[in-house]
């Protein structure tokens, strides 16, 4: 079922995740996680302490927040670059290929692109040729 601009949830991630080939659901440091093939392509990302006190006085990010892989940094740039609303970094990922998304402000177009992208970053190549492939 669409959701409405600003009303993404977790179980929203789970419903588009589960429609990727092969994509499985389990957890991370407690959180939830999405797999393919053992690789994990997307995850729960609440900040840290440290991560709240880089943002001091600025307003932070609503949680539920998810990260995504991309291909590589190219990418990442090239992905933050578009200026989706609700798809940005932290300084904790400089140098690591991902991305972040505040459920709260991200579409669900957009978060199925990058769902569909991170999977596609760790998924084994059989499965992304037949994926492309239609």
């Amino acid at each position: 079922m669409p959701y409405r601009h600003g009303m993404a949830t977790l179980d929203d991630v789970s419903r588009l995740a589960a429609r990727l080939p092969e994509a499985t659901q389990g957890e991370r440091h407690g959180n939830r996680a999405w797999s393919v093939a053992g690789k994990v392509f997307a995850w729960e990302r609440p900040f840290s302490k440290a991560d709240l006190k880089r943002y001091g006085d600025a307003p932070v990010p609503a949680y539920p927040i998810v990260a995504t892989v991309v291909g590589d940094l190219a990418e990442k740039e090239a992905v933050l670059a578009a200026g989706t609303p609700g798809i940005f970094t932290i300084p904790h990922f400089d140098g690591y290929a991902a991305v972040l998304i505040e459920l709260a402000e991200v579409d669900e177009t957009a978060l199925e692109a990058a769902l569909v992208d991170a999977w596609l970053a760790k998924a084994p190549a059989k499965l992304t040729q037949a994926y492309l492939a239609g």
